[in-house]
Formats: C-alpha cells, sequence, structure tokens
C-alpha cells in the first residue's frame, strides 16, 4: 500500500498541473471506485462537472481536491490506486482505468486525470469539509491558502496529522508513547495518532533507533521516543526526496514514474541479507497480517524488570539495555 512519501508525490505532482483547472467533464467507467461516495450527497458526476480544483491536499496517505468552499474530491489510492496526468489524446484503452477527470486549465489548456486502480481497492468520492479540530491548516500543501484551508473532508478528519506536517505536536505524540502499553511498531501504525506511517517505514525507523517493533512503547524514555520520532521523519524525507519506495508498477508518481528509495532500505525486505550496521542476517517474522523486518542483533527486546520503572528498559536475559 502507497504510504506518506508515495502519496505526497503524487499530490505535488497534481498539485503543479491542476491548480486553478475547471473539470470539464467526468466518466465514471467503474462504479467500485465511488465506495467511499455517499450518494445521498449527490451523483457524483454532477458534483464534480464544472467545478474549479483550488489546490492538492494531503494528510498521512489521504489526498483531497477542494472543489469550493465547502466541498473536495478525496482520494484514497487503497493497495494499487494511481492518479496520473494524461494530455486529451492519450490512449483510453487503460482496462484499468476507473474514473476519468477532463479538466481546462488557464495555463495549460487541456488536462486528464485517470484514476487507475487495478486491485479496486481505492476510491474517489465528493465529501463536504469541515472545521479541523485544532484550527489549525487541514493538510500538507506548501504555500497555499483559502476559505478551505482549515477545513478537512469529513471521512478524513479522524486521521491524525503526520510527522511532515507543520502543525504536527510532538508533545502529544511523545505522551501517546507513554501511555501505550502496546508494541512501538503498532503504535507507529496507527492512523489515529500519527498518520502516513506504513510497514515500510516503520521498520526502515524502527532499524535507525535500534528497536524492536514489539518493545512496548511505555517503556521508552522520552529521549528515546524524542529519537524514534526523527528517525521516523528522516526516513520519510529521504523516501520523498528519491520519489517514495517502489516493489512494482503500482507505487508510481502521476507521470508513471517509479521511486527508487527501494534501493536504500536497511531493513524491510531484506529477510537473509547481512544488516548493513553489524552483518548480522536480517529476519521476517509475522505481524498484524503482514511482515516485520529486523536485525536480531541490534533491535533485540528490551523488557522491564519487574517493580522496575518502565524508564529503565534492560534486556530480555535481565541486563541492563544500552541507550
Amino acid at each position: 500500500m502507497p504510504e506518506l512519501p508515495e502519496v505526497e508525490v503524487v499530490r505535488a505532482g497534481l498539485a503543479q498541473a491542476v491548480t486553478g483547472a475547471r473539470v470539464a467533464a467526468v466518466d465514471v467507467l467503474d462504479r467500485r471506485a465511488l465506495t467511499r461516495h455517499d450518494a445521498a450527497s449527490g451523483d457524483f458526476e454532477s458534483l464534480v462537472t464544472g467545478a474549479r480544483i483550488e489546490a492538492a491536499v494531503r494528510r498521512g496517505k489521504f489526498l483531497w481536491l477542494p472543489i469550493g468552499d465547502d466541498r473536495a474530491v478525496v482520494g484514497h489510492l487503497g493497495m494499487s490506486g494511481q492518479l496520473l496526468l494524461r494530455t486529451p489524446d492519450h490512449p483510453g484503452d487503460d482496462r484499468h482505468a476507473r474514473i476519468r477527470l477532463h479538466l481546462d486549465h488557464p495555463e495549460h489548456g487541456e488536462l486528464r486525470i485517470d484514476f487507475v486502480d487495478q486491485r479496486t481497492f481505492g476510491s474517489l468520492a465528493v465529501d463536504r469539509l469541515v472545521p479541523t479540530a485544532d484550527g489549525e491548516v487541514a493538510g500538507f500543501s506548501p504555500g497555499v491558502s483559502g476559505p478551505w484551508a482549515r477545513s478537512i473532508p469529513a471521512q478524513v478528519s479522524h486521521i491524525a496529522r503526520d510527522p511532515l506536517d507543520p502543525a504536527f505536536d510532538d508533545r502529544r505524540f511523545l505522551d501517546a508513547l507513554a501511555r501505550r502499553a502496546s508494541g512501538v511498531k503498532r503504535v507507529l501504525l496507527d492512523q489515529g495518532l500519527v498518520s502516513g506511517v506504513g510497514n515500510i517505514y516503520a521498520d526502515e525507523a524502527l532499524w535507525a533507533v535500534r528497536l524492536h517493533g514489539e518493545q512496548p512503547a511505555s517503556s521508552l524514555t522520552r529521549r528515546r521516543g524524542g529519537e524514534l520520532l526523527t528517525a521516523v521523519r528522516d526516513v520519510l524525507g529521504k523516501a520523498l526526496a528519491e520519489g517514495g519506495t517502489s516493489f512494482d508498477a503500482q507505487y508510481v508518481n502521476v507521470n508513471g514514474a517509479s521511486g527508487y528509495f527501494a534501493h536504500s532500505l536497511n531493513a524491510y525486505g531484506r529477510a537473509g541479507l547481512p544488516c548493513p550496521r553489524c552483518g548480522t542476517p536480517m529476519v521476517r517474522e509475522s505481524f498484524m497480517n503482514r511482515s516485520s523486518h529486523r536485525c536480531p542483533r541490534c533491535q533485540r527486546l528490551r523488557m522491564p524488570r519487574a517493580g522496575a520503572a518502565t524508564s529503565t528498559p534492560v534486556r530480555t536475559d535481565g541486563s541492563p539495555a544500552r541507550r
């Protein structure tokens, strides 16, 4: 599934091309691509046709195109969704194309957005905009403002901000870590606490700070929690700079180009290969119907002694843990 860097690459590509465009026509080729759209709010085609796209905004793995002060076209890419920019004369025979938005831009002329989804888990929808809970700008959309800027699609409002969002609250995140007894990887994947971090980048951040994914979040000191948050930001930033991670043809930008961060991975997908840090063979373990990858030497599970403060973690053999 695309994670924050992959979706941000798509958002940035769309923003440059479609901001200010009007939707001339809409083709819904497969109504399964409207599973998130509430038909009671109106017909998707009618709501979008004629609307002006104000920007391209992202929070976590969701992105949306405001089409007025109180509505937006919301996109979730699911497992394999793509939003591809096309010229009007681009062949229209892609059998995985689900929805097409025909645009008229005052500078770029005629354009087309094709929502392509091989596995049909993604969706587009028109949703109402509601005020953000914290009163801050709703999502990541650098340099853009408008009456809609501090409003978020209702179906995205439960999603937390991501670590690259200027309004992300570090203190709130660290406070939440201290209260969670579950494994730290599970906490990182909780989109209600911190969004945009999926399996790949969670494994990479945990490797960077030598943490086992099952380490209880509450056992981390404030300093270790801060180191983890810094690592998450570093990993996401590096992946974004390389266009995201691509393992197959599904993870592409708006022009269909793949990202290259897969070549820089230190943990994810490296089972059996030597740890880039210590040379120990990496291991793959089952985790929440997916997989975790770690170094068994660098990332040992450290548990607090019975009766000891959780701020003093130790290894499972009882010896003090290194910081």
